[in-house]
């Protein structure tokens, strides 16, 4: 075979000859593209017809499966053929089995990551190692593409997914030794594009921009972070990511920056727009520091709680509570003052911190996000129910201002 052939099977199925894709028909069979796919991870191993038939028709879903397996390979043959002469004998005949034999010339990206996450470990040359490194990210541009027909296939694909975060997880480490924090940030970028909810890979990321003296990027990442796991998997951040907060947060305290690096770290941070939305540690944070400016300076400062639902458990499917608290969110940090702080306390529950307002003001606030609730939500028999607090040292006598909000109805 003149042509070299290059097949991909991560993220999509392509074919291509001399470096130029081509019309693939073997796409267009699905049950075709996954027996070529199942031959190809077995890496040359004989996989019995009656596996192939378990995997392909499982219980049967044919008339006669022994006569469809035979079809299917023979299609799959004679499209091979149809790009190039001799493909089709890469599927190979044994006795009651099949295999795949890459012909020369023939590269193929999940083979060949298999074969790097192999060998890498055993590398002890660090310049060859981070050569293979590299290889890695270039070839796992996705995860294993996949059409649903076989059984195995989500096995196949998680192998993957976890073999390649271990061998990013391994390139981070070797980057560390040679303090290269320019690059493990890019490998993290990287690998996030594949796993966003990785906490690592946002950890190792945070990490290297610290390092970079780039803090205040690194607290953008950890608000980009922790509003993903909020927003899609409706859960507070992760023990690590909490930790690692905390001790970032430290840091900071005893970074000696100079005077240029605060000012545009504070100018950038006064460019965002809106109310600011924050897990609960850093709502804990700002009190505390708002507190201390409301005695020195005698101001107040409410403390508003909206719960969506009759309780603070779950009163409806999590998908449409996950998208209501969502619009929710949405509402307080578009319509509320730049200055007031927001806080996904729990499932059904939003806090706020409202600065200088008073108990009629903070009233008239809370009744226009329940007006802004129900035009998002109109006709919902959605109950919304709000309370609001004085803070600071009056907070707990006796009459202090502290009345229930409106229900919705």
């Amino acid at each position: 075979m003149g042509e070299s052939v290059r097949i991909t099977m991560m993220s999509s199925f392509h074919i291509y000859i001399d470096e130029k894709r081509v019309e693939n028909p073997v796409s267009k069979s699905r049950k075709g593209t996954a027996l070529m796919e199942y031959l190809v991870l077995h890496r040359g191993k004989s996989v019995p017809n009656q596996q192939l038939l378990n995997e392909l028709w499982p219980e049967h879903s044919v008339t006669n499966p022994e006569n469809a397996l035979k079809t299917l390979v023979s299609r799959m043959r004679l499209l091979l053929n149809q790009m190039v002469p001799g493909m089709g004998a890469c599927i190979v005949s044994d006795r009651g089995a099949y295999h795949w034999q890459s012909m020369p010339n023939m590269t193929i990206d999940a083979v060949e990551l298999m074969d790097l996450f192999d060998a890498i470990p055993a590398e002890q040359d660090a310049v060859k190692q981070r050569g293979m490194y590299r290889r890695v990210m270039e070839l796992y541009t996705g995860d294993l593409y996949q059409t649903g027909d076989i059984e195995a296939e989500p096995g196949f694909a998680q192998q993957l997914h976890t073999q390649f975060l271990g061998a990013v997880y391994g390139y981070i480490e070797l980057l560390r030794k040679v303090e290269d924090y320019n690059a493990i940030c890019a490998v993290c970028r990287a690998a996030l594009e594949v796993d966003s909810f990785d906490d690592r890979l946002h950890i190792e990321l945070m990490k290297a921009m610290i390092s970079l003296n780039r803090t205040s990027d690194a607290l953008v990442q950890y608000k980009h972070a922790t509003n993903l796991t909020y927003r899609y998997l409706g859960s507070a951040p992760s023990p690590q990511m909490t930790a690692f907060y905390q001790e970032m947060n430290k840091a900071r305290q005893t970074l000696k920056l100079n005077l240029d690096a605060i000012r545009q770290e504070l100018h950038n941070s006064s460019l965002e727009r809106g109310a600011f939305v924050c897990d609960y540690e850093m709502f804990k944070a700002i009190y505390s520091l708002e507190m201390r400016n409301l005695e020195r300076l005698g101001t107040t400062m409410f403390l508003g709680i909206i719960m969506i639902g009759d309780s603070d458990e779950a009163n409806f499917d999590s998908i449409r509570q996950d998208n209501i608290m969502n619009g929710l969110i949405e509402i307080l940090r578009d319509n509320l003052r730049k200055g007031d702080i927001i806080t996904h306390f729990s499932p059904s529950v939003v806090a706020l911190l409202l600065p200088t307002v008073n108990y009629k003001t903070g009233s008239m606030v809370m009744e226009r996000i329940r007006q802004l609730f129900y035009q998002r939500y109109p006709n919902s028999d959605i109950p919304f129910h709000s309370r609001l607090g004085l803070l600071g040292k009056d907070a707990f006598k006796v009459g202090g201002d502290d009345e229930d909000g409106q229900t919705g109805e």
